[in-house]
C-alpha cells in the first residue's frame, strides 16, 4: 500500500494527501510520498527544488542523471501526445492531473494534406520529463502502434507513475513555478544541479532550424515567425486558404 512519509510524522494514505497536505506545510516539513515498487522493477523519484519528495514506477527512459525543469501541470482529459509534443512545453516536467494515462498508447505518424503530422504538435516531445498518477502498461487503440513507456523510452524522456498528483498540483499551485529534478537515482537535494531552463533560449530550441513553406497553392501569403508554433496552428491557417512561410 502506498504510504506518505514526513520526517517525524506517521504514516499518511495518499488519499489523505491533499488533506493533510496543509498541515504539513504548517509543521516546514517537506513532503515525502513513496510508493511501492514491485521488486525488480525500476524506481523513480521526482524532486522538488523546495524539498519535496514523490517517490514511485519508472516507465520511461532509465535517467541515473536526474533531469531538471519547470515543474508544471496539464488538466486535459485526453491528448497526451499532443499535450508531450506541444512545443510551449519545452524543457518542463509535465505533471498530468489526469489519474489514467497511457490506455490508448501512442498513435502511428501519420502526415495530413499538408505534411504535418496529424496526431503530435512537433516533430519530437517537448518536455523533458512527465509524471503520472497511474500508468497503463497495456493499452488499446485501433490507431496505437507503441505504449507511451516505449515512446519515452526511444526519446529519452523519463517518466515516474504512482505519483498523487493532487497533492503535487496542490504544492504547485500554492507556490507557483518551481523547479524540479526527475530521474532513476535517489540522489538527494544537494547532488542535483538546479540549472532553471528559462534561463536558457527556449525559443531556438523549439524553432524550426529552416525556412518551410506549407500550402504553397494558398491565395494569401502568411510569414509565421516560429517561437514554438503547433502544427495545429499552421493546419488551421492552411485550411482556411493561406500559404504559410514558416521561419525561424
Amino acid at each position: 500500500m502506498a504510504a506518505l512519509l514526513a520526517s517525524g510524522a506517521k504514516k499518511i494514505l495518499p488519499q489523505q494527501a491533499a488533506r493533510t497536505l496543509a498541515s504539513a506545510v504548517g509543521d516546514k516539513q517537506p513532503l515525502q510520498a513513496v510508493y511501492p515498487v514491485a521488486a525488480g522493477a525500476l524506481t523513480a523519484r521526482l524532486r522538488l527544488r523546495t524539498g519535496e519528495t514523490f517517490t514511485g514506477g519508472s516507465f520511461g527512459a532509465d535517467s541515473p542523471a536526474a533531469v531538471v525543469g519547470e515543474t508544471v501541470f496539464t488538466t486535459a482529459l485526453v491528448g497526451y501526445p499532443e499535450s508531450m509534443t506541444d512545443p510551449s512545453y519545452r524543457g518542463q516536467l509535465l505533471v498530468f492531473t489526469q489519474p489514467l494515462v497511457g490506455n490508448y498508447g501512442v498513435p502511428r505518424r501519420t502526415r495530413d494534406a499538408y505534411g504535418l503530422l496529424k496526431h503530435f504538435e512537433s516533430e519530437r516531445i517537448q518536455c523533458r520529463g512527465i509524471v503520472v498518477g497511474d500508468y497503463a502498461a497495456k493499452y488499446s487503440h485501433w490507431n496505437a502502434v507503441e505504449s507511451l513507456g516505449a515512446w519515452c523510452a526511444r526519446e529519452g524522456v523519463p517518466a515516474i507513475t504512482g505519483v498523487d498528483t493532487r497533492a503535487l498540483v496542490h504544492i504547485l499551485r500554492g507556490q507557483g513555478s518551481t523547479l524540479g529534478a526527475l530521474g532513476t537515482q535517489s540522489a538527494e537535494s544537494a547532488d542535483v544541479e538546479w540549472a532553471d531552463p528559462n534561463a536558457l533560449n527556449l525559443v531556438a530550441q523549439a524553432s524550426t532550424p529552416r525556412v518551410r513553406v506549407f500550402n504553397e497553392a494558398g491565395d494569401v501569403n502568411i510569414a509565421l515567425v516560429d517561437c514554438g508554433v503547433k502544427n495545429n496552428i499552421i493546419r488551421s491557417l492552411c485550411e482556411l486558404g493561406a500559404r504559410v512561410t514558416l521561419v525561424p
